[in-house]
């Protein structure tokens, strides 16, 4: 079989119209593998010979039924969005590994300007919902810019040496490129191949089963949505239904034509919500029974409290900050500060690093730099921007003090910046001693010498 057979053999069972231009030529593809110098010795059959990690099929799921139909879950993404969004991205220096300062350069315009009328902001908007929606963001490496690829288009081409027929499972199992489906596997569109250097893969949260595609953070918490969803339907369905507890009524009456003209009364008169609050009146032979619960009875708060706090757990996000009522009942402005910390250095900053370092495949950094995220400018995290400055204060002071008690000022700042203090190296000099002796007194010693009441020489 040729090569080009093997890469057809990945795509869908269906006659493919010619290849649209946007798509990578044959020998473009296959230069983003660097097959018969190195790692790939065993020929191209073999290593384009690969297998697919693809999306888990709920993400219109996701999108529809949780995203766009409950609240809870478009609070939590909402919110998680909002200040993920807010982020800019700089080059950080790195010296002997330490970072260094931030600084920017015009490689950066891709992610400022990600496409035309496009901000950062744009960009890690679309990231976060692709991957609380889908578990994985994909983007593409344009000339001028970023294209966001919808993720459940999206599939992940594995290699293998050792394996080839199975790449999956191998040890040695590898990204060799994507394959992009326009409008959808069922589209009958021309698939776009893709190269591992043009495609950056966001997937924070791995998915177990897959060695390179990551999972939503939905997914273990779908039975919670849905009894989320249940629990407002029955609150609708109480109001519908007149906000009056269910009623058995018991007709002594055999006749069937006047059963039902007794249901129909009944139905007209007292169902709904137009007929709330109305007096029921029964005749000889009746009886009304109230069956069921109100929803102060099912304590319908924390029935449905419960499940909204373990959908924000899931989200990583505090109750109090999505505003959920178990979070509120608990809340107060110190409380809230400590969610707001814990949310934005638990939850916001990994995955601000974790999009740096998987965009830096299209970023080039100059230098031993690297790409990383910049918060100075960010109002929600301003307290930790005092909370930083009140820390780089104490580390002053701290060395102040070595270096007043005689270290090297060079192993001093080592010392603090490694928080180590076998790193500090000594001057051998204490105290006032730091600075070099005077000259010794002529006088000092002289017993007939005249001196003043402080001990010292009169002129």
């Amino acid at each position: 079989m040729g090569v080009r057979s093997r890469i057809g053999s990945l795509l869908p069972r269906v006659i493919l119209p010619q290849r649209s231009s946007s798509a990578l030529s044959f020998s473009e593809f296959m230069s983003y593998f660097n097959y018969g110098s190195n790692a790939y010795s065993f020929g191209l059959n073999q290593t384009l010979l690969g297998d697919k990690e693809t999306i888990d099929g709920n993400y219109l799921g996701h999108v529809r039924q949780a995203f766009k139909d409950d609240s809870v879950v478009f609070a939590c993404i909402v919110n998680r969005m909002s200040l993920f969004s807010e982020a800019r991205f700089q080059f950080r220096e790195r010296t002997s590994g330490r970072p260094g300062k931030l600084f920017g350069k015009p490689s950066l315009a891709r992610l400022e300007i990600p496409w035309p009328g496009g901000t950062t902001g744009d960009l890690l908007a679309r990231a976060l919902l692709d991957i609380d929606l889908a578990g994985n963001h994909y983007g593409r490496r344009v000339p001028n810019g970023i294209t966001r690829l919808r993720p459940d288009w999206v599939d992940i081409i594995l290699g293998s040496e050792s394996e080839p027929n199975d790449p999956a499972g191998a040890i040695d199992a590898e990204v060799i490129g994507y394959i992009y489906y326009p409008g959808g596997r069922n589209s009958q569109r021309t698939p776009v191949t893709l190269g591992p250097s043009e495609i950056y893969h966001f997937a924070p949260l791995p998915d177990p089963e897959a060695a390179f595609r990551g999972m939503s953070w939905l997914s273990p918490v779908i039975n919670e949505i849905l009894a989320d969803k249940a629990t407002t339907k029955h609150k609708l369905k109480f109001f519908e239904n007149g906000a009056t507890p269910n009623l058995v009524i018991k007709i002594n009456e055999s006749e069937r034509t006047k059963f039902l003209e007794w249901v129909k009364t009944i139905r007209e008169g007292h169902e709904g919500p137009e007929n709330a609050y109305k007096s029921l009146f029964i005749g000889p032979g009746a009886d009304a029974t109230v069956v069921g619960a109100d929803l102060k009875q099912l304590d319908f708060k924390v029935t449905q409290g419960a499940g909204e706090t373990r959908i924000a757990a899931a989200a990583q996000v505090p109750p109090v900050i999505v505003g959920l009522s178990e979070g509120l009942a608990a809340a107060t402005y110190s409380n809230y500060g400590q969610a707001r910390r814990r949310f934005a250095d638990m939850t916001i900053r990994p995955l601000w690093r974790n999009f740096a370092g998987s965009v830096s495949r299209i970023i080039d950094a100059p230098g031993t730099s690297e790409l990383w995220y910049d918060d100075r400018d960010i109002p929600a995290l301003q307290e930790d921007q005092k909370d930083s400055a009140e820390i780089l204060y104490r580390r002053a002071q701290t060395i102040r003090t070595l270096t007043d008690a005689g270290y090297e000022a060079e192993s001093v700042v080592a010392a603090v910046d490694a928080d180590d203090l076998s790193l500090l190296k000594h001057s051998g000099l204490f105290s006032v001693q730091l600075q070099p002796p005077r000259p010794e007194d002529p006088l000092a010693d002289d017993p007939s010498a005249v001196k003043s009441l402080d001990g010292q020489p009169m002129p």
